[in-house]
């Protein structure tokens, strides 16, 4: 039994109203939830009366900049001001302690809330979880309004983006079946505040940079087929990615161009950090295979449809074995 306690939203407020320098932690290899989730976080917290700093153990792609402009140059740990000395620690957006990555040896046993909306993961800290959200960014918007409503938070051109951006961003532009009427009617109130949507959505999934490009013609060189075509992994060692001059920003839509193919059920990409035996996986399904539960295997997490994790293997066909040996291909 988890020592860790489940949250109401109106408990979720309260630990949130008393002011205090807090940290709001998101997971590595940030999506647009992550980042747009933390930021609407810090800004529910400095209305609130708090000082707040978004972390992540990875920089905020270039592509999602845009979420975080004039506020925070930096969301290392290694730019927290010395005088910062943190009172609160949350989390959004993040099922497990490995999506912390490197954060969790900061901050094991001192995370005070969670807030995620994963199905399948590892509660770490006194939690509000939501499966039935589509994306952290409605559970956002849902504080957002209460605090509004009370008068507590003033909403922004700048919040109204981010919260659009977390929800579009975890749903494929409104495209996965993750997707309820409820998410549509959030969507609509945020394009009701006059934000620019279809800017927020070119940003977000038609302008990619020459790297991200050189990384889909690479990873569909390295695409394979499994199971009778049902199965695509896009696998792309750490010497192809410094040989391409790439950061691993540039091979977050890897998992995407697998999907794509015609006749693929389950996509997997598999990244190489480093040097080291480490590697980094996500997926999705087209099915009804549930890949949280794959990825929760090895100590991940996600959706039943898309989910990550990280696999500790000998070289890339290991990875690639350990994952396939997994997989109950009679499932797709």
């Amino acid at each position: 039994m988890s020592e860790f306690r489940s949250l109401s939203f109106e408990e979720v407020i309260r630990a949130l109203e008393t002011p205090a320098d807090t940290l709001v932690l998101f997971h590595r290899n940030p999506d647009a939830d992550a980042v747009g989730s933390a930021f609407v976080m810090k800004k529910i917290l400095s209305d609130l009366g708090s000082r707040a700093l978004c972390v992540c153990c990875d920089e905020v792609p270039a592509r999602l900049r845009f979420l975080t402009d004039g506020e925070q140059e930096s969301v290392l740990p290694e730019a927290i001001p010395e005088d910062f000395v943190p009172e609160r620690i949350v989390s959004v957006d993040t099922a497990s302690p490995n999506q912390l990555g490197s954060l969790w040896e900061l901050y094991e046993g001192q995370i005070q809330l969670m807030i995620d909306h994963h199905g399948m993961g590892e509660p770490y800290a006194d939690h509000y979880i939501r499966p039935e959200a589509a994306a952290t960014g409605e559970l956002m918007f849902d504080l957002v309004k209460q605090l509004a409503t009370d008068g507590r938070v003033v909403i922004t051109d700048a919040l109204c983006t981010n919260l659009y951006a977390a929800i579009s961003g975890d749903t494929g532009c409104f495209r996965f079946s993750n997707v309820t009427a409820e998410t549509h009617l959030r969507a609509a109130e945020l394009m009701a505040s006059g934000i620019d949507c279809a800017e927020i959505n070119h940003r977000l999934y038609e302008s990619k940079s020459m790297e991200q490009l050189r990384a889909q013609g690479a990873g569909i060189s390295n695409l394979q087929l499994f199971a009778e075509g049902k199965i695509a992994v896009i696998t792309f060692p750490y010497a192809l990615k410094a040989a391409l001059g790439l950061r691993d920003e540039h091979l977050e839509t890897l998992v995407d161009v697998a999907r794509s193919l015609s006749g693929v059920q389950l996509a997997i990409s598999i990244r190489q950090p480093g040097t080291e035996g480490v590697f980094r996986v996500s997926t999705r399904s087209s099915c009804d295979y549930d890949v949280a539960a794959l990825c929760a295997a090895f100590g991940g997490g996600g959706h039943k449809k898309a989910a990550g994790c990280t696999v500790t293997a000998a070289d890339m066909d290991d990875a690639v074995r350990k994952l396939l040996s997994a997989i109950d291909a009679e499932q797709l």
